[in-house]
């Protein structure tokens, strides 16, 4: 591996550049128009434009890609998180054209990739799955309320091909299940070109807690911890934390083990991560879907393991192997606090515009900071409001979480709004402070977290 191509955008591919360029490796980025003067294009040591603002128009052309990677000479292409990451028919397609794929097996993706395939792997493996159904087509729903009264409600309605909270509704009783599955699914097929969907139960006092993996491609695997990802927004996650706070050690373990059962039935290759729902109530936990690729907060795993997940990701794919297979222990306290472009106080409704201001701390070994803008860019409306993500480490979870607040403070974005201080009232709330998160805790404690941010821009400017 000589030249990787980065398959997309913004602060992962960013990302991605860093470790590329440590392990002697040239990079090329592509762009769209809407980010002819991006971050990401000026950090590669070449970038090529492939098409208009939509992604449709732009990242997800498998053909131009290709056509890209082609004309620079670059023999491998990393996918990053979102856009074609996912998606097995672009993997097939560069391996077809004879190009190293940063990544697990088409196959593989494929398989965890359909919701229903994914939970009857991980029951084969003997990884508890989550109360559900059988998929329903477009226009078939005969037999969906029945399959609702057997999962019990709460519950679900979920896009087969769905993923970070998007084809996802809430569903209380009966009488709205027909009309909310039509509508999933008409969401489905614009979102996922794939309007099948599943019902699933509901768990309202949830944590959602995942396992990093990482796969040899052999049936063997390792897993670097687990991250608690339960405070979300419309699904989505906000802030995210190394290690799950209040996790008894038995369930860790348990969940460790189910994550590396579920990597040998498929013998995983390359970097994952299994998510689980942990009932808050009861302790019980069950798998929910598995993501074949790297995640938006793998770098809280890089900070209290010590280990390179994009290095490890690129030796694999540039050897069939990496040197270090040992599975690490964990240092510490890490906090991710999604910086997003979005107003709290309109239902997180996005806030794109020219970032007329944007400052931010100096990265140090208990702070990073990533991000695709600096001052002068445009945060563009055809893509996720995600600005940056400060992570912080600390020797314990008070350490972290102090941490955080204060480089949120110290990070200072004009010309649009932010939830900044938004998240700083979560990271101040009690039950933050108490390691009570769960996956409601935002739509439970808004109304006070609104109050909190609202004194929060009064006192800090």
């Amino acid at each position: 591996m000589k030249k990787l191509l980065i398959a997309n955008r913004g602060e992962v591919a960013c990302r991605i550049i860093r470790s590329a360029r440590e392990m002697g490796i040239a990079t090329v980025a592509v762009y769209s128009e809407a980010d002819a003067a991006a971050l990401h294009v000026e950090m590669a040591d070449e970038a090529r434009e492939i098409g208009p603002a939509r992604a449709s128009d732009s990242y997800l052309k498998t053909e131009t890609i290709l056509t890209v990677a082609t004309e620079t000479g670059a023999d491998a292409i990393h996918p990053g998180y979102g856009f074609l990451s996912e998606n097995a028919d672009f993997a097939e397609a560069v391996l077809a054209a004879g190009l190293t794929w940063v990544g697990p097996a088409p196959e593989t993706i494929r398989l965890m990739g359909d919701k229903q395939s994914a939970r009857r792997t991980a029951e084969a493996a003997g990884v508890p799955v989550v109360p559900g159904s059988p998929r329903f087509a477009p226009g078939a729903l005969k037999g969906v309320e029945e399959a609702g009264h057997a999962v019990g409600y709460p519950l679900l309605v979920k896009a087969a091909s769905g993923g970070g909270g998007i084809g996802m509704r809430q569903v209380d009783g009966p009488e709205a299940l027909t009309k909310t599955a039509a509508m999933v699914q008409e969401a489905a097929v614009k979102s996922f070109g794939d309007g099948d969907i599943y019902l699933e139960r509901y768990l309202p006092r949830a944590r959602h807690v995942e396992v990093q993996v990482f796969g040899f491609g052999d049936g063997t695997a390792i897993h670097l911890h687990e991250r608690d990802c339960s405070l979300q927004r419309r699904f989505q996650k906000v802030i995210e934390e190394a290690p799950a706070p209040g996790l008894p050690e038995a369930t860790r373990d348990a969940m460790g083990n189910a994550a590396l059962s579920l990597c040998a039935e498929v013998s995983y290759s390359g970097a994952g991560t299994v998510e689980f729902i942990l009932d808050a109530a009861t302790g019980e936990f069950f798998f929910l879907e598995m993501n074949t690729r790297i995640q938006v907060e793998h770098p809280v795993t890089e900070m209290v393991t010590g280990r390179d997940l994009v290095a490890m990701q690129l030796e694999l794919a540039r050897t069939g192997d990496v040197k270090d297979r040992s599975a690490p222990g964990t240092d510490g306290w890490s906090i991710e606090c999604r910086l997003y472009a979005e107003n709290p106080a309109k239902k997180f409704f996005p806030s794109p515009g020219k970032l007329t201001r944007f400052d931010t701390p100096a990265p140090r070994p208990d702070l990073r900071i990533e991000t695709g803008f600096r001052v002068g860019d445009t945060v563009s409306p055809y893509y996720d409001p995600l600005i940056a993500k400060i992570v912080t480490h600390g020797s314990d979870r008070t350490a972290a979480i102090t941490r955080a607040v204060t480089a949120l403070r110290e990070t200072k974005a004009e010309g649009i709004v932010t939830n900044r201080e938004f998240l700083i009232a979560c990271l101040a709330s009690e039950g933050f402070a108490a390691g009570d998160v769960h996956t409601r805790f935002i739509d439970d404690h808004g109304a006070a977290l609104l109050e909190v941010a609202a004194a929060e821009t009064e006192s800090v400017g």
